[in-house]
C-alpha cells in the first residue's frame, strides 16, 4: 500500500515537473510581456491624460482620431515601404553573401568577422555614420567623389524627403544583411555534402543544385530570419529617429516614430496607444500569414 502511494506520487511529480521548470519563464513573460500589452490595449480605448493617467473608457475614439488624421495614411505607407524594402532586399543580399561565405577561401574567418560588424554595432552609431557620409557640406561621400573628380561640386544627397527616406532604407538594409547571412549560413553548413556529390554525378549544374537542394534545405532558416526581420524592422526606431526624426512633416515617419511623437511630444498617449495596437495587429497578421504560407508549402513538398 505504502509502495503504491510512493509510485503514484512519483508519477504525479513527473507529470508536474516540466511545468515547475518552465514556471519562472511563464511568470516573467506574464510580467514583462503580457502586462504591457494588456495595458496598451486598455489605454488605446481610454481617455488618457498628458501625465499618463487613465480617466475612463472612450471606446474607439482614439482609433477614429488616429485614422482620420491625414498624416496617418502617409506614416502607414512609409512603414510598409520601409519594412518590405529592408526585409526583401536584405534577405536576397544576405542569402547571396551566405553562399559566398560558405565556400572555402583564404581569409574566410576575417570576412565573416567583417560581415558581422554592422550587426554588432548599435543602430544609433550606424545611423549617425550614414548621416555623416551623406552630409552635403562635410560628408565623406562628397569628399571622395570630389577627390576622384567624379563630381565638380558638392551634391545635396538629401534634397527631398523621399530621397532621405531611401537613404534610411539603405542604412536599414546594411545593418540587417549580417543577421540574414548568418541565419542562412547556419542552414548551409548543416547540409550534407553527399547531396551535392550525388547531384554532380547525375550531371546537375550549379543552378539546379541551388534550386533543388540548397533552397529547400535552408527554407527553415530563411523562414526564421524573415519572420524575425519583419518584427525587428517594423518596430525599428533608432535609424529613423537618429537620421531625420520623421521630418519634414511626417514624410519619413514610421508607425514607431509617429506614436513616439504622439505620446511624448504631443501628450496624446491614448492615440499613441491606438497606433501601437494597430501596428501590433498588422505585424501579427503579416507574420502569421507568412508562417502559415511557408509551412503549408513545406508540407505540400
Amino acid at each position: 500500500m505504502e509502495q503504491n502511494q510512493k509510485s503514484s506520487g512519483k508519477k504525479i511529480f513527473r507529470a508536474v515537473e516540466p511545468y515547475i521548470w518552465i514556471a519562472p519563464s511563464i511568470i516573467l513573460m506574464a510580467i514583462f510581456i503580457l502586462t504591457p500589452i494588456v495595458t496598451v490595449f486598455q489605454m488605446s480605448m481610454s481617455d488618457v491624460s498628458r501625465a499618463g493617467r487613465i480617466k475612463g473608457f472612450n471606446g474607439v475614439e482614439n482609433f477614429q482620431s488616429v485614422i482620420n488624421n491625414p498624416a496617418f495614411g502617409l506614416v502607414l505607407k512609409n512603414t510598409l515601404v520601409w519594412t518590405i524594402a529592408v526585409v526583401v532586399i536584405s534577405t536576397v543580399l544576405g542569402f547571396m553573401l551566405a553562399l559566398v561565405l560558405n565556400n572555402q577561401f583564404r581569409g574566410r574567418k576575417i570576412a565573416r568577422a567583417i560581415v558581422v560588424f554592422p550587426w554588432a554595432t548599435t543602430l544609433v552609431i550606424q545611423a549617425s555614420v550614414w548621416n555623416f557620409i551623406i552630409n552635403t557640406d562635410y560628408g565623406t561621400l562628397n569628399t571622395l567623389l570630389l577627390k576622384l573628380r567624379v563630381i565638380d561640386r558638392a551634391v545635396n544627397w538629401t534634397s527631398t524627403p523621399e530621397i532621405y527616406f531611401a537613404w534610411e532604407i539603405a542604412c536599414g538594409i546594411f545593418v540587417t544583411i549580417p543577421f540574414v547571412t548568418f541565419c542562412v549560413l547556419s542552414g548551409l553548413q548543416s547540409i550534407d555534402t553527399s547531396f551535392y556529390e550525388a547531384a554532380t554525378v547525375d550531371g546537375a549544374n550549379y543552378w539546379q543544385k541551388l534550386f533543388s537542394i540548397t533552397l529547400p534545405l535552408v527554407k527553415s532558416s530563411l523562414t526564421v530570419s524573415t519572420v524575425l526581420n519583419i518584427i525587428y524592422v517594423f518596430n525599428s526606431f533608432p535609424i529613423i529617429w537618429t537620421m531625420t526624426k520623421g521630418d519634414p512633416a511626417n514624410h519619413t515617419d514610421t508607425l514607431v516614430t509617429y506614436l513616439y511623437k504622439l505620446a511624448f511630444y504631443n501628450g496624446r498617449q491614448g492615440e499613441a496607444a491606438a497606433v501601437s495596437v494597430i501596428g501590433f495587429l498588422i505585424l501579427l497578421l503579416c507574420a502569421s500569414v507568412y508562417m502559415i504560407y511557408t509551412l503549408r508549402k513545406g508540407d505540400d513538398n
